[in-house]
């Protein structure tokens, strides 16, 4: 099982120092991807612009968009975006889509919120295919670097969902809310049992929220109620209380050979905390993981 870490891209007030720091640091250490996603109405930074920037960064680990909400975009332009990536980073990157939660992230950019559809999803994955193989026009590059373009990651949910991805992606962009084995188990189960009706066996990706040592919980609090706070203040409170992992580095290796008994190819941790010993401790763990 391969063990990878997301930028600490929703915490507020990044400088150019913090990504590039936890950047470089991930790149050279243990961890087998780097990963991050896409929000509009939030403090984060620009999408795009930050996978470029990691893409330049680094030099070894795999990079996974966790995830695109392609359902928002126009796919020609995106199929260039991502194809440029691609070239940067020299045939390292992942890309995980989906259809998103917010409406008003989709308002904001005026996209049409109606067009939040797996089957749109669908047909717009194939569009940025065929630009990639070139059906689509010859002249519209760049020329990638790797053959086919970027691997494709679902963030399916829904038994439909997983069934409509299985045509297009190869495997599961996951996340346990409550960092939860069994609920992770499960999702894998209907994963693979959609895409054997393909026969394709799935990439299974799973990432959760942590916040290691003393402030632990505490980190995973704060950033939960800013993060979730399109939800309501008083729901985000309370679902901040129980969602993710808390710990000490033993306890998260415990749960890393869980989550590894459940046969997952892969595991992403989502920081809660900017503060780069939080890096640090779970870099501990990663290395002395097997």
């Amino acid at each position: 099982m391969k063990i990878g870490m997301t930028l600490p891209v929703m915490e507020p007030n990044l400088t150019r120092k913090d990504l590039e720091n936890w950047t470089i640091r991930i790149d050279e250490g243990p961890w087998s991807h780097i990963a991050l996603g896409e929000r509009i109405l939030f403090h984060n930074p620009e999408f795009i612009s930050t996978l470029s920037a990691v893409a330049a960064w680094t030099k070894r680990v795999e990079i996974i968009a966790t995830i695109s909400v392609l359902t928002m975009h126009n796919p020609i332009l995106s199929a260039k975006q991502f194809a440029t990536i691609d070239m940067i980073s020299e045939g390292r990157f992942t890309l995980g889509v989906g259809v998103g939660g917010r409406e008003e992230d989709y308002t904001a950019i005026g996209s049409n919120w109606s067009g939040r559809r797996w089957t749109i999803l669908s047909e717009k994955v194939k569009t940025m295919q065929s630009v990639w193989s070139r059906n689509y026009h010859p002249n519209l590059g760049p020329q990638l670097f790797s053959n086919s373009g970027p691997q494709i990651l679902a963030g399916a949910v829904g038994p439909k969902a997983m069934e409509m991805s299985a045509d297009f992606a190869d495997g599961l962009a996951g996340f346990s809310f409550n960092a939860d084995i069994e609920e992770i188990n499960d999702s894998f189960s209907r994963v693979k049992d959609a895409f054997k009706k393909n026969n394709k066996s799935p990439r299974l990706v799973t990432s959760f929220w942590f916040g290691l040592g003393e402030y632990g919980r505490a980190d995973i609090q704060t950033h939960l109620e800013r993060y979730l706070a399109w939800m309501g203040h008083d729901l985000a409170k309370d679902l901040s209380k129980t969602a993710g992992f808390s710990g000490n580095q033993s306890n998260l290796h415990e749960f890393l050979q869980l989550i590894k008994a459940t046969g997952a190819t892969d595991v992403i941790l989502v920081p809660t905390s900017k503060n780069i010993d939080q890096l640090i401790a779970a870099e501990e763990v990663v290395s002395s993981f097997s």
